[in-house]
């Protein structure tokens, strides 16, 4: 059985943000042969297509820490009904140029957390849109559209005791899609 590498990216900049919190709780989930690489979004340049034949070392770091993974995690909130600003940046700088995407074939899990009823519902249906035209399979269901509440977290930022069973079940889910999708040599 090999080890899979998983990057984790996070929608939000904020040092303590909901789903950075969310993000490390989960990958404390993930199965033994899963390891979890958090990486860094909010150093990339705002995507320019002159820029494509001399990327930043930011975007070079994206797209070669993508491309090394086996599959990707996105933990993302929920801005204006749709996906951060930050996020789709990162998503169109690891997508280009065109025909060289580090993005395609990697399967993807989506989830992320908000303090509204809905959870990140909107921003998960916008985000799932665009991995779709990037050739990502994702993780359909169980959807996870996560209310940050009491209890949320313990103490020590693990998840708490009345969402575990469900967030347990959500990373199974997600780790035998990985397993299924992932092109490992």
């Amino acid at each position: 059985m090999g080890q899979y590498t998983i990057a984790v990216v996070v929608g939000s900049l904020r040092k303590d943000s909901f789903n950075r919190q969310l993000a490390t709780a989960l990958s404390r989930l993930g199965p033994d042969d899963f390891q979890f690489a958090s990486i860094e979004i909010g150093d990339l340049p705002l995507y320019n297509q002159d820029n494509d034949s001399h990327p930043a070392a930011s975007v070079q770091r994206l797209k070669a820490a993508i491309a090394g993974a086996d599959g990707v995690l996105f933990v993302t909130p929920e801005y204006n009904r749709s996906i951060p600003g930050v996020l789709k940046n990162a998503l169109d700088n690891a997508s280009r140029p065109y025909g060289d995407s580090a993005w395609a074939g990697k399967p993807a899990g989506v989830i992320g957390v908000s303090i509204g009823a809905i959870g990140t519902a909107l921003a998960q249906q916008h985000l799932r849109n665009v991995l779709a035209y990037l050739d990502m399979p994702t993780l359909a269901q169980p959807e996870a559209f996560i209310q940050a509440k009491e209890g949320l977290f313990d103490a020590d930022g693990n998840v708490g005791a009345g969402s575990h069973d469900f967030l347990q079940g959500w990373m199974k889910q997600y780790a035998d899609w990985v397993r299924k999708h992932a092109k490992k040599s």
